[in-house]
């Protein structure tokens, strides 16, 4: 299977459009209130989040990338990384959730031909679909294999994001006679998918994460979107720009989640008491120690948010340039994307992990939720290391090398 066509640009100025950028970041802002409410509590129970995603369907931050005119929310990506972020601010695994599910809902809009891409579309935000799953490479891979109905697809894929609440999944597959590498779309109310929480993770709990087994189930034609080869000569740098767009959503997701952590440290410093927890009081929020830390904290924060803004303009321009980005300019979206990442990644790691030295003793319990912060960072940078994003931006520097395509997990 060649390329697909690439995808059209934004629709003419006849087409509907959405209620805008500011009423969704007003949504979000108020749906991010809603999570932080209760987020210890779930957190603690850990239970699938279908109570999580039926408040994330209400808001309409499910259609957000949707186009106005197939019933979506009209809105472009850098809208999308701000909901985002705030989203994980409160609520770090439903932020990776909602992240996860913008990545695969709008990934076939590179892979397959525009009208099947828009057919797509216009049912999930009919429906109101909740995607997951994960395009990554995975060994053993996923087999699809001819049939006379279409495909059949056959494997286990150990990790898929969001899958326990998905009502469309999108996972990578090995055509069996070919071995090139298709994303596919699954209906996991098929008989023979067979989803298992098995991941049970110490942090992002409420990320619905879990393995999905397919036994001979039964692929349409019209569900294999088209091509993940990395070839240059089957992958364009336009279609290869889906790479950055989903690396970009887990720097988004680290800089919420770090940002949420230093908001609620600092209420428990100004206050001398916990928002939730009133008669617990705290040391003075004129310690020197004190001060110094969310300085330094402040300073890392905001230097990595900085990073991801050049970033999310780089990625943005890439997406608007269409078939006339090149691959030089790929490349050097790529690295800035891989530069945002390890700053972001460093930023979360140190806020969340300080910020328990800063509430002191108090932080270790289970009732003021300080750890969650922790866990979910922890968690989400060991599934998504920096270290090869490094080595690739070194390798750009010094060599001028490009850097792989590769899909966030």
């Amino acid at each position: 299977m060649g390329p697909a066509p690439a995808p059209t640009g934004p629709g003419s100025e006849s087409e509907p459009t959405g209620p805008g950028r500011t009423h969704w970041l007003h949504v979000a802002r108020e749906t991010a209130d809603d999570l932080a409410t209760d987020a210890v509590a779930r957190d603690q129970a850990g239970k699938p989040p279908f109570d999580e995603v039926a408040r994330l369907r209400e808001s309409g931050l499910l259609t957000l990338l949707i186009p106005a005119g197939l019933g979506g929310g009209g809105e472009d990506w850098p809208t999308a990384y701000s909901v985002v972020r705030e989203i994980a601010a409160a609520d770090g695994a439903i932020g990776q959730l909602l992240g996860c599910h913008y990545f695969m809902s709008w990934s076939a809009r590179f892979f397959t031909e525009p009208a099947l891409a828009a057919r797509l579309e216009q049912r999930s935000a009919a429906e109101q679909w909740c995607w997951g799953g994960g395009l990554a490479r995975q060994e053993p891979a996923l087999s699809l294999a001819r049939n006379a109905q279409g495909y059949v697809l056959n494997g286990r894929q150990s990790y898929a994001a969001g899958v326990l609440v998905a009502d469309r999944l999108a996972v990578r597959a090995v055509r069996a006679d070919t071995g090139e590498p298709l994303a596919v779309v699954v209906d996991p109310s098929l008989p023979g998918v067979v989803i298992d929480g098995d991941a049970d993770p110490f942090g992002q709990r409420l990320a619905a994460g879990g393995s999905a087994e397919f036994d001979a189930v039964p692929i349409a034609a019209g569900d294999v979107l088209g091509s993940l080869a990395a070839d240059e000569d089957v992958l364009s740098p336009r279609t290869a720009l889906l790479s950055p767009v989903g690396r970009l959503l887990s720097v988004q997701l680290r800089l919420g989640m770090a940002e949420g952590v230093l908001a609620e440290a600092r209420e428990y410093s100004r206050t001398g008491h916990s928002h939730w927890h009133p008669d617990w009081p705290v040391g003075s929020p004129q310690d020197p120690q004190v001060l110094t830390a969310y300085g330094e904290l402040t300073v890392l924060t905001r230097s990595a948010s900085a990073l991801a803004d050049q970033a999310r303009d780089a990625v943005h321009g890439g997406l608007a340039h269409g078939e006339d980005l090149g691959y030089e300019e790929y490349a050097e979206i790529s690295v800035l994307v891989a530069m945002a990442e390890a700053a972001a990644s460093k930023a979360v790691q140190e806020s969340t992990a300080r910020a328990l030295d800063i509430i002191g003793v108090r932080s270790a319990s289970a009732r003021l939720g300080f750890d969650r912060f922790w866990r979910n960072a922890r968690t989400h940078t060991l599934y998504e290391p920096v270290a090869h994003r490094l080595r690739d931006v070194g390798d750009y520097f010094l060599n001028g090398a490009h850097p792989p395509f590769v899909l966030p997990v």
